[in-house]
């Protein structure tokens, strides 16, 4: 068996699953996608891998490749199709909504005007993101509409791809606090509760990570959101309202998990290291 990691940086989580490898003695290489090049008519090396994994930074190339490998019948971990659903919040809130999982009200706009009519329609606060993007970046809450007025002609003012396109999410009054959970091959392994005096809640950005116990209520609804977009390695974000209903909020498919290990006392690493080893057995 050998496994290759597809990557651009090599952080935390990626030592943490090469040393997982390594205590298993299972071959792998490290593959930096930015020293590739790819002859769509041979795949050359890229055969003598039993299964990829890809934990690159960049979604767009880290996307490219892995539709490019399993063009050749390289099977890969997450799969591209997860991440074409995961990496873009508009098709992971449609997905969601697809298999009856509840989550935040969502509009999609594509204009400044329709923007404005879209948050007045949902009304006043309103969390604009963009479509794609992760750590809690390009977010902003919106609270009136001359607020709306200036962020909407901002974003417009800017013109790239990122502000193109409207996200506009209802804003949901979590208490300073949301779960994530990791679901591995189908199981929830563990999950962590994010806590801020910011209304954004993520680690990346300060939040505080905490064991988060597995409720039945928790582990079904991790599960089904997982298998709306596809299986595989996924982090699931989930929050409760003020009146008490649990929503999926997104889904990850590429996440961070350093700040997962110690609270929960699963080594997230290995589990996934698990999953990608059933995965090339099938493939061998």
């Amino acid at each position: 068996m050998k496994i290759g990691i597809l990557h651009s940086l090599i952080r935390k989580e990626e030592k943490l699953l090469i040393e997982s490898l390594e205590r298993r003695t299972i071959p792998y290489d490290l593959i930096d996608i930015r020293e590739e090049i790819f002859n769509l008519h041979e795949p050359g090396k890229w055969k003598g891998y039993d299964v990829i994994l890809e934990r690159c930074v960049g979604y767009f190339q880290a996307l490219a490749v892995v539709e490019m490998l399993e063009a050749w019948g390289i099977p890969c971990v997450n799969t591209a199709q997860v991440a074409r659903i995961c990496g873009d919040k508009k098709n992971t809130t449609a997905a969601l909504i697809q298999a009856g999982i509840p989550t935040p009200a969502v509009r999609i706009a594509l204009t400044p005007e329709s923007a404005l009519t879209a948050i007045e329609e949902i009304g006043y606060p309103v969390v604009l993101k963009p479509v794609v993007g992760s750590w809690g970046r390009l977010l902003a809450k919106i609270s009136d509409r001359e607020a709306a007025e200036a962020l909407l002609e901002h974003k417009a003012t800017l013109g790239s791809v990122q502000h193109s396109i409207f996200y506009i999410q209802e804003y949901v009054e979590k208490g300073g606090k949301d779960i994530r959970t990791f679901v591995v091959g189908g199981e929830t392994i563990c999950g962590i509760t994010r806590s801020s005096d910011h209304w954004i809640t993520n680690t990346a950005r300060g939040g505080k990570a905490e064991n988060c116990p597995i409720t039945d209520e928790i582990d079904e609804l991790s599960r089904r959101a997982a298998q709306a977009v596809g299986g595989g390695i996924l982090a699931v974000d989930l929050m409760y309202t003020k009146e008490g209903k649990l929503v999926v909020n997104e889904v990850n498919h590429t996440m961070e998990f350093r700040n997962s290990i110690v609270p929960t006392g699963v080594d997230i690493p290995d589990r996934m290291i698990e999953y990608i080893i059933r995965v090339a057995n099938k493939s061998i």
